[in-house]
């Protein structure tokens, strides 16, 4: 299948899962996962209606985005989903619109800095380990609604970041386990929105986005509230 076809499939997975969900399409992202393809494929995707796309790597982006930006008929945004070392926080936001993965007071606080120095906002949302796997990046947040120690750690991470200058702070993202059945992720999905509604009642906040569900689960994520799905391999195909 091509990668119009391909977006067109995943389009309608997402349109049955709102229907499921009794939600809105318009209120979910599609966020096109790059990495590792070639501008051509984003090109590709952008003719197929696609204008946000996900890379992880700061080397990879470094070319990549002002090529397929030049080249693309319509303004893109780009969002940053992967791992990032202190040392190439400088080289985020000439590249990236949104920054999915801000896991630490430590990465904010950088940001911070950078954009006072810039001027401007950079949105962001912060990474959170709800299921509790070292591999996984993020804020500890482990069984956050019954354990106070979690709790109090983590609220007070997230009130330091809240008054930051120059950011804002979107939501929350959260990576869940790859697992046999998508359905063994919809508690990962439905603690991150639970999440979300505490620490939004708690500091009198709007926090709009959830970036949860790739390829292998996001009908789930869509079901459990995700407005923004990070699908990289049922769109370009399998890494290059």
């Amino acid at each position: 299948m091509t990668i119009a076809e391909n977006i067109l499939q995943v389009r309608e997975t997402i349109a049955d899962a709102c229907a499921r969900a009794h939600r809105d399409v318009a209120d979910v992202t599609l966020l096109a996962v790059s990495k590792t393809h070639p501008v051509s494929a984003v090109l590709e995707a952008v003719a197929a209606g696609a204008q946000h796309f996900g890379e992880n790597r700061v080397e990879e982006a470094t070319d990549k985005i002002p090529d397929a930006n030049r080249q693309s008929p319509v303004p893109l945004t780009w969002h940053m989903i992967g791992h990032i070392q202190s040392r190439k926080a400088r080289d985020i936001p000439p590249l990236f619109q949104v920054v999915h993965s801000v896991d630490s007071l430590k990465l904010a606080d950088k940001f911070s800095r950078l954009m006072v120095e810039r001027g401007g906002k950079l949105d962001i949302l912060l990474e959170i380990n709800v299921s509790g796997e070292e591999s996984k990046s993020g804020m500890a947040a482990v069984n956050w609604s019954s354990n106070q120690t979690v709790r109090d750690l983590l609220w007070k991470e997230v009130e330091q970041i809240l008054v930051l200058p120059g950011l804002h702070v979107r939501g929350l993202m959260t990576m869940a386990p790859i697992v046999a059945d998508m359905e063994q992720a919809r508690p990962v999905f439905a603690t991150l929105a639970a999440l979300r509604l505490a620490l939004t009642e708690s500091f009198g906040i709007q926090m709009p986005d959830l970036s949860m569900g790739m390829t292998d689960d996001y009908p789930i994520a869509i079901e459990e509230g995700a407005t923004m799905v990070r699908v990289g391999r049922a769109i370009f195909g399998q890494r290059q």
